[in-house]
């Protein structure tokens, strides 16, 4: 799924353990409560994604564009 856009979608609860979204465009997206752990989020644009009640453990956001997190 990496380079692929979830531009505003509402991934809310999804199970997205160790997905590979390197260089999405998250921007918007909503994932709250969604467990992420061990994800691969480097390079993606999380700008205003709703991250609240996330499980982000181990979750690699390098060089990840992460202004205006909710």
């Amino acid at each position: 799924m990496s380079g692929r856009r979830f531009y505003r979608h509402s991934l809310r609860q999804a199970s997205l353990a160790n997905a590979h979204l390197q260089g999405a465009d998250l921007r918007e997206a909503n994932f709250r409560e969604a467990n992420l752990s061990g994800a691969n989020l480097s390079g993606a644009s999380l700008w205003q994604a709703n991250l609240q009640g996330a499980n982000l453990t181990e979750v690699n956001l390098t060089r990840a564009r992460l202004t205006g997190l909710i």
